[in-house]
């Protein structure tokens, strides 16, 4: 599996690259580069500054993998080496993410329309929590990924409590930020994306940490 993902890793990152260079001259020679909260167009910029900016989203995704795929390497918990796979796994998402967006924005860019289509976007930012919902029951106590709290990295068994509820909440919240954000006006998604998210976030903290006061008060 190590093989593959190495392998694919880097067709998904060239992926906007050579969408850009393919249709470079069909390109506008004004391109939207910042939207509004409804997918509107407020700010252009030249083909050249297009081009710088997706340059720094490939570094971007380009560093974020690598330092995913590394940073086991300098994590001092002990099960460093067993997230290896899973921050992987969790890396080769984010990276795959970045990808389709950066090909969703070059589509916009030549097709001359000039707003955000937020019923594919929003949907797909949902798959992407539940994506990461997927992998994260399994991810073992580390400094860099997951709920890096002090009571969850202080102990173990708040550690695999709460990502366990975090992963069905990420999971659940995610399918359900995909569905409504696609059937919904533009305001009800923004409120559904920002809320659904700031709820699946909260909830696994609260857990945690009541956790922690019951162990506190309760030692086994």
């Amino acid at each position: 599996m190590d093989k593959f993902l190495n392998r694919v890793i880097w067709l998904i990152l060239l992926v906007p690259a050579a969408y850009v260079a393919v249709v470079w001259n069909k390109l506008p020679q004004k391109i939207a580069m910042h939207f509004d909260i409804h997918g509107n167009a407020d700010r252009y910029d030249t083909k050249n500054k297009f081009l710088l900016f997706m340059s720094i989203m490939l570094v971007v995704s380009v560093a974020v993998y690598f330092l995913l795929t590394n940073i086991y390497r300098i994590d001092p918990k002990k099960y460093a080496a067993e997230n290896k796979g899973r921050l992987k796994k969790i890396a080769f998402a984010i990276v795959s993410f970045l990808s389709v967006v950066q090909c969703f924005v070059i589509y916009i860019a030549l097709q001359g329309n000039f707003k955000l289509n937020i019923h594919f976007l929003f949907p797909l930012m949902g798959i992407f929590w539940a994506v990461l919902g997927n992998y994260m029951n399994n991810l073992k106590p580390n400094y860099f990924a997951g709920f890096r709290l002090p009571w969850t990295l202080e102990n173990e068994e708040n550690w695999r409590y709460t990502h366990h509820l975090a992963s069905k909440l990420w999971f659940a919240g995610g399918i359900l930020i995909a569905i409504v954000c696609s059937v919904t006006p533009t305001t009800v998604s923004i409120v559904a994306l920002f809320s659904i998210t700031l709820v699946i976030t909260i909830i696994p903290i609260i857990y945690s940490y009541r956790y922690y006061i019951k162990q506190k008060s309760f030692p086994s």
